[in-house]
């Protein structure tokens, strides 16, 4: 089917307690073997880009290539903009054809961040294109997204700017942080429950990669509607290409290489799926 947008995706998460895993993918392989996932297991899917992916190659083509194989599939697929870094980068998106986009604002002033995503939110209505924000900084670093420390989301400032941006959702900061962990994160569960509790708009994790499962589906039963994975996929397909390499040095066809980091990087997306509870929610 044609790609669609997260925003339908997002509420029946909402509604029926579970969430969407969103899956940065940087190349066809990982767009076929994420989508693949989705289709075995009868879930709705969401594949993410960040500024950095689409500047290695351009929004076109990446929307071009998840065109191309959500066409083919019977679930429904979302292109998302992760991390958009500027009002620029999120028009160009919409543009190329992305079906949602993410602002991130995070880093900002309140007062800045709420101008700046309600800026993206006005011009991503005029096409009814969803729009994700982001308030409390999620530690790490991931491509050009980079924090010191993860900022945990303020209750009281969630509701203002949830009312006053009128974003579709919203990634809030409980501790989580992009990239490996060193070390053990502490996060604040009890947080997500408490802003279920003020918010209207759907909750998005990001960070998830290397949280174990029960952390993941506990944050999920208190109300995170969207869980972002990338780290772990970037590191499937890689090692299913060194693997490929080190077992036959002579391979020189990217065709048997890209058949193991595919296979890897499904394997990852089922079990990810899974733990986000949409499987047979198509």
């Amino acid at each position: 089917m044609p790609l669609v947008t997260s925003t339908q995706m997002l509420l029946d998460a909402q509604r029926g307690g579970y969430a969407v895993g969103a899956f940065n993918i940087e190349n066809m392989e990982m767009a076929m073997a994420v989508i693949a996932a989705a289709e075995e297991l009868r879930s709705p899917v969401i594949l993410q880009t960040t500024p950095s992916t689409v500047r290695y190659a351009s929004l076109e083509l990446y929307f071009a290539i998840a065109a191309a194989w959500a066409e083919k599939s019977s679930v429904p697929v979302a292109l998302h903009l992760d991390h958009g870094s500027s009002f620029a980068i999120c028009a160009q998106a919409v543009r190329a054809g992305y079906t949602s986009i993410m602002i991130d604002g995070s880093k900002l002033s309140l007062e800045e961040n709420i101008a700046l995503t309600k800026s993206v939110v006005d011009m991503c209505d005029c096409v009814n294109i969803p729009v994700e924000g982001e308030l409390g900084q999620v530690g790490g670093k991931e491509d050009d997204t980079e924090s010191e420390g993860g900022g945990y989301t303020i209750p009281s400032e969630a509701v203002r700017f949830e009312k006053e941006t009128g974003v579709s959702s919203l990634a809030v900061g409980i501790g989580t942080a992009h990239g490996h962990y060193a070390e053990t994160p502490v996060l604040n569960a009890k947080l997500i429950s408490e802003l279920k509790s003020l918010l209207a708009v759907p909750m998005v994790m990001h960070g998830a990669s290397g949280l174990t499962d029960d952390v993941v589906e506990d944050c999920i039963r208190r109300g995170i509607c969207k869980v972002n994975y990338a780290t772990e996929l970037r590191v499937a397909y890689s090692d299913g290409i060194k693997e490929t390499l080190a077992e036959n040095p002579g391979v020189f066809d990217p065709k048997a290489y890209g058949k193991a980091g595919i296979a890897k990087v499904k394997n990852v997306a089922l079990s990810r799926i899974k733990i986000c509870g949409s499987a047979g929610k198509a």
